[in-house]
């Protein structure tokens, strides 16, 4: 396999601005997909190849069908955009995902978890919950992103690249005014080291530069260590990584005895149910979340059993009838 050929493909993935996460992705896949067909060139394959890859993925790895549709969306990035090559009538399609209701914890419930975990992964757990964050969109929060003052966290370019501002609990206004203090003082240490940077995109780099090293840019839950920028290869301070937060999460859930399977979502989805519950406009909550499509905000009204309000089950009327 060409080292050339897949720096081409990540030239392009980032002349397009696609995510450092969607460009490891892709070429994840796309390595996988030319490993497959025993290292031939893409250039000298047919839609066939990518019809007996997904069958591979599907049949014999047992893939999701959200896994297969990214491998597509990888190979189908290579051969359009790289190669110039577009094949019609693939046997393959994007797969379908089952429409799963999301899985719900009540207060009680989040607090147990909560009880059970430490700086700044509490705080962070804190922000999904109380904000309706997700992950990412928590990690990459800014110091400059937190108004305490008017209670509101603005989420910078979220799922979609859409920026919206979301509600900030009371609760958590001393918590962040003491996580603020925390970075503050590790980004001293940066600069007194000669260092101090905040890791951004290439652009805003070359465009801000020693901006960066202002306190309002770093980052609300910055990494214990400075790391060479996978792009631009300058020194900075990263945020916390999504894998610390899930181990010490999954910890906190072994140790709260919860039988649910809870993920950084799961609290996301709280929040939202949660909402509705107190009686808050579907809109808003739309709003919150940042959701394009109001479907996708409704799902939450399935979980509460709004659809089923005032239903009494059959059984519980034999009572009325023995009784």
């Amino acid at each position: 396999m060409s080292s050339s050929f897949i720096e081409s493909i990540r030239q392009v993935l980032r002349t397009k601005h696609y995510s450092l996460r969607t460009e490891k992705s892709y070429l994840y896949w796309v390595r996988n997909f030319i490993r497959f067909h025993q290292y031939m060139h893409p250039k000298d394959m047919q839609g066939c190849h990518i019809e007996q890859f997904l069958t591979f993925l599907g049949c014999n790895r047992g893939v999701s069908s959200a896994t297969q549709n990214q491998a597509l969306c990888a190979l189908i990035f290579m051969f359009k955009h790289v190669l110039r090559m577009e094949f019609e009538g693939l046997k393959y399609g994007y797969a379908k995902k089952p429409k799963n209701l999301p899985t719900v914890l009540t207060p009680t419930e989040v607090a147990s978890v909560l009880a059970n975990l430490t700086a700044p992964y509490w705080l962070i757990t804190s922000l999904l919950y109380g904000c309706g964050l997700r992950l990412q969109e928590a990690l990459t929060l800014r110091i400059q992103n937190v108004n305490i003052e008017a209670q509101s966290l603005f989420v910078f370019r979220g799922k979609g690249a859409k920026d919206r501002y979301t509600l900030l609990p009371k609760q958590l206004n001393q918590p962040l005014q003491k996580q603020i203090l925390l970075v503050k003082k590790i980004h001293e240490n940066d600069l007194d080291n000669g260092n101090g940077l905040t890791s951004v995109p290439s652009a805003l780099h070359r465009k801000y530069k020693s901006v960066l090293k202002d306190l309002s840019w770093q980052y609300l839950f910055p990494s214990t260590t400075t790391c060479c920028h996978p792009i631009d290869g300058y020194y900075c301070r990263h945020h916390v990584h999504d894998s610390s937060f899930s181990k010490n999460l999954r910890k906190a859930v072994i140790k709260s005895k919860l039988q649910k399977r809870v993920t950084a979502h799961t609290f996301r989805h709280s929040f939202a149910t949660q909402l509705l519950a107190q009686g808050s406009d579907i809109r808003t909550v739309q709003e919150l979340l940042g959701h394009k499509d109001l479907r996708t905000t409704e799902i939450y009204t399935h979980v509460l059993g709004q659809s089923r309000a005032g239903t009494i089950s059959p059984f519980d009327r034999l009572s009325d009838i023995v009784g």
